[in-house]
């Protein structure tokens, strides 16, 4: 069973905010691990959090949102088996699941518009990973 857990930083806090509401709206169930408010908090405690949930199942997947989405993808990519990938556009995002298998989206607030943030979670979600030639590179990661 497919599980996706988001969380943010204070910088991030208000783009996952529109994101849980593109998912109630989708009737798409998700599992928020916080904050629960903008109040400062530090994104690598929140990545923890979402990269330990989500290499627990490999069909689990991840969106973390913090001010540039690097800070939240160092951070995640610190965990075995998780594959961050920090996205700017659609086809960032769609090939990291096409050839890297992307388990976690990372997310900028301050670099992408509420738009073409909530476009990359939807293909984030739809694309599937390609296999294939990548699968020998994804097993050197």
């Amino acid at each position: 069973m497919k599980k996706i857990f988001i969380s943010s930083d204070h910088a991030g806090y208000k783009l996952k905010e529109l994101i849980k509401d593109y998912f109630n709206k989708k009737k798409i169930s998700y599992n928020d691990l916080g904050p629960e408010n903008d109040k400062k908090v530090d994104y690598p405690d929140y990545a923890h959090k979402v990269a330990k949930r989500v290499k627990k199942n490999k069909n689990h997947v991840g969106i973390l949102v913090c001010g540039s989405g690097t800070g939240m993808n160092m951070a995640a990519n610190k965990h075995k088996n998780i594959r961050a990938a920090q996205c700017f556009n659609l086809k960032s995002t769609k090939l990291s699941r096409l050839h890297n298998n992307a388990n976690i989206i990372t997310l900028g607030s301050r670099l992408l518009s509420k738009n073409i943030a909530l476009k990359c979670v939807s293909i984030f979600l739809s694309t599937e990973f390609e296999g294939g030639r990548h699968i020998k590179r994804i097993k050197k990661i």
